[in-house]
């Protein structure tokens, strides 16, 4: 009887073994998607028979501009497939630049992922497939084989923002755990509107771009706290208690003076549960977009906690109106405090073509005004996170050398 069982059972799980193969030959075609091709470009194809247009979207397609209500900026336009005799759609791209790349296909018009390529990625309320194209500007965006950080979620105590909890991404460097006398400097990784704190160890590559540094000799062995800069969220939408919403890119406290009251809580508390090196010389704030608003604001009204201030297309001069209001008054008063003596660095990067561009220039016309010191990168592109990936790769290498 427990062999004829035992028969039944193993004639079943093979049965189903090869449904779910055959389901997955006729859902996709067995296609391979995106081919890497050997001149650099990449193939994408899709099965879809009976589908009468198919398109891609994305950060490698023509360039469109469109008119949002946070001013004009630049989305990714669609590129047609064409179908073979067989039902396969594909299009090959041009030659691809060394780069984490993110893209959609549209079907008959309804948005996709690929179905060919389990690799996703989400960005606020939506999911894209991407690939990695290797490359002196993406190498360190890889896994590579060299010694590894660990990244944590941790709960900490947030009295300033009404919540006994919530939850922040800390990355400690490797050997952290094995040495327990050693002291390390601290990084606090801010992300912008509609992210979270796993924003930049998702979208940033932020832990594969520290463990690549830091083992290149390039940047300094260090811990980076990446907190939720939503001061309603106890963490990403869906992680905590009645969070089962869909995310959006504006949320609410967050850029009206309540991340930046609640922020020193943050930072005391780092200090007393990791091993940190407590001081400004060894403390560095940076952000992207509404993060970079943030590192602005948080750096100015605390003038004696941060020597390193990142700037990431920020988001100045975009603040909201709220019983905080004082933290962002009187911004000359406080520069001038921060500026004397200045920061270690102040570092300033966006976008040519960034819809917060004009914002820049007139605030790093501001510093020039006062005689204030500050490094700044240019570069081509948009608000987009290729830009970012690449601040922070230059960023890095800057923090608390000796």
């Amino acid at each position: 009887m427990t062999k004829r069982l035992l028969l039944l059972l193993l004639i079943a799980f093979t049965s189903m073994e090869g449904m779910a193969q055959e389901t997955i030959a006729l859902n996709t075609g067995d296609i391979t998607s995106p081919k890497l091709n050997a001149d650099g470009t990449a193939t994408f194809s899709i099965l879809a028979p009976e589908a009468q247009k198919v398109e891609i979207e994305g950060d490698f397609t023509p360039v469109q501009k469109i008119q949002t209500p946070m001013g004009e900026m630049e989305q990714p336009g669609r590129v047609a497939l064409k179908k073979d005799a067989n039902g396969i759609w594909s299009w090959t791209s041009g030659k691809l630049q060394p780069e984490l790349h993110t893209y959609s296909l549209y079907v008959d018009g309804v948005r996709m992922n690929d179905p060919n390529n389990v690799y996703m990625l989400r960005d606020i309320a939506s999911y894209q497939s991407y690939f990695l194209v290797d490359g002196s500007l993406s190498e360190n965006y890889f896994v590579r084989n060299v010694k590894h950080g660990t990244v944590s979620k941790v709960w900490y105590p947030a009295p300033k923002l009404g919540m006994e909890e919530r939850r922040a991404t800390v990355y400690t460097p490797a050997g952290y755990m094995d040495n327990p006398k050693k002291k390390y400097p601290v990084l606090y990784l801010l992300h912008g509107a509609g992210g979270d704190e796993n924003a930049w160890t998702e979208l940033g590559r932020a832990a594969q771009i520290l463990d690549n540094l830091i083992a290149q000799g390039k940047a300094e062995p260090m811990i980076v706290v990446m907190p939720n800069g939503n001061g309603a969220q106890k963490a990403m939408p869906g992680e905590y208690e009645n969070s089962m919403y869909k995310p959006s890119f504006m949320n609410p406290k967050t850029m009206e003076g309540t991340i930046e009251v609640a922020f020193p809580d943050l930072v005391k508390w780092v200090d007393a549960h990791y091993r940190t090196i407590a001081d400004k010389q060894h403390r560095a704030i940076a952000g992207l977009s509404m993060g970079g608003f943030h590192s602005l604001y948080i750096s100015a009204n605390n003038p004696q906690t941060f020597g390193y201030v990142g700037l990431f297309s920020a988001a100045v001069n975009r603040m909201g109106k709220g019983e905080n209001d004082f933290i962002y008054q009187n911004l000359d008063e406080k520069l001038a405090k921060q500026f004397h003596p200045a920061p270690q660095l102040y570092y300033i990067a966006i976008g040519k073509t960034d819809f917060l561009y004009k914002d820049n220039v007139d605030f790093r016309q501001r510093l020039d005004q006062k005689g204030y010191k500050y490094e700044y990168l240019e570069t081509d592109g948009g608000h987009i996170w290729r830009n970012w990936r690449i601040y922070l790769n230059q960023f890095l290498p800057k923090l608390f050398k000796k």
